[in-house]
Parts: C-alpha cells; structure tokens; sequence
C-alpha cells in the first residue's frame, strides 16, 4: 500500500489559509489591530531568520487560553465555507483522483489547525489528517497543542508513525509541497514532487532533479 502525503497551504490551496485567517479575524474583532501587527512581526522575523515558526506557534496557541473551542469551530466552518474551499488548485483535485484511482491511502499533513484541516479534507474524501490539534479541557483551550508539533521534522514523525500504522514504508510514499520548510518530509518520502515552490524549495528541487509541478489557481 503506497501513501500520498500533501501539505495544504500554498499546495493544495492557492493560498496561505492563515493569512486569510489573520485578516477575517481583525475585520470580525477577534484580534485588534495590534495583536495582528504582533503577530504579521513574528512572520517576518521567521521569514528573515529571527526567529522559529514554532515559538510563532506556540505564541498564537498560548493567546487562546481560556477560549471556546466550540466557538472557534464555528468561526472556522463560516471562514472555511466562504474564504477557503474555492482555493483548492485545480491540479490538485486531478493529483488527488490519480492516487485514489491508483488505490493510494490520501493523507493530508499540513501544520493548520484540526479544525480548519477536517473540513478540507472532509471535502476532498481523503483518508486521514495530520495537523495541529488544539489541547482543551471542557470547551476551553488551555493554549496548548496536542502533543508534538506537525511541523518540519515533526511532520516526518507524525507520517512515520501513521505509515507504520498502516504497514506501510514512507520510502513508498508520495509528499506534495511548496515550502522549503517541508524539506525534512520531502528528503523521507520515496516521491518528493514540489508544487510551486517558494525560492529557496525551487532551488532545492533543481539541484536534486525533483519534479516541479504547477497545479494553477
């Protein structure tokens, strides 16, 4: 049994779902102006090196403490309906139909939250998710993940663990991405292709000889 692994933002979808997030979060008040400003800083100084995404994760995760994860769901299943699911690619539905077809297990592993990762794989009939899963006690977040982030290295863990689950090997598996981010998950999979890479993945796939394939919008 072969797995198919894809990453979802700027992947599967055309977009970056939590920038999209950021942005419905500010115009509904969920977030100020300030707390955007914070955490649009903490992207920057990831993208230039100064810091990790994960303490940029664990940040956002610790300013949920105490908040309704009913709530959130809602606000995602209304975000989810009218801001996301019209940015699947259409390559990626054709990518996603060829490995059905070819009896391949569907697994999307993405850093998103659960609850925005169900829907979109509840829409594209996939067969599992790994994702980050919001830790709550009761309805309320504690601020904290669901055991290990699913995120660079962590995303290898969390694919080695469901394939040997499965009986199944990541050097038979598949992994779609565009992030160089991803590089530790496309070096264990048998099938690296890299779906609109960003500059430093692009480089990276030509120096490996790894397919490079446009999905369009």
């Amino acid at each position: 049994m072969a797995l198919a692994f894809f990453d979802l933002d700027r992947t599967l979808l055309s977009e970056n779902s939590g920038s999209l997030w950021v942005r419905r979060e500010v115009r509904s008040g969920h977030l100020n102006r300030w707390q955007a400003f914070l955490a649009s800083g903490a992207l920057l100084r990831y993208h230039l090196g100064g810091t990790s995404i994960e303490s940029v994760l664990l940040a956002a995760l610790e300013g949920l403490a105490g908040t309704s994860a009913l709530e959130l769901r809602k606000r995602t299943e209304t975000f989810y309906a009218q801001e996301v699911r019209h940015l699947v690619r259409p390559g990626a539905r054709v990518a996603i139909e060829a490995h059905r077809a070819a009896g391949d297990t569907l697994v999307l592993l993405t850093t998103s939250s659960g609850d925005l990762a169900d829907l979109i794989a509840a829409d594209l009939r996939l067969d599992a998710v790994l994702c980050n899963r919001l830790e709550a006690e009761g309805d309320r977040h504690t601020g904290r993940p669901q055991g290990e982030l699913c995120y660079g290295a962590g995303k290898v863990r969390y694919a080695q663990t469901l394939a040997e689950g499965l009986g199944g090997s990541l050097r038979d598996a598949s992994f779609y991405s565009d992030s160089y981010s991803d590089l530790p998950m496309l070096e264990a999979v048998g099938r690296p292709v890299v779906v609109h890479p960003d500059p430093r993945l692009k480089r990276e796939a030509l120096r490996r000889g790894w397919p490079i394939e446009l999905w369009g919008r």
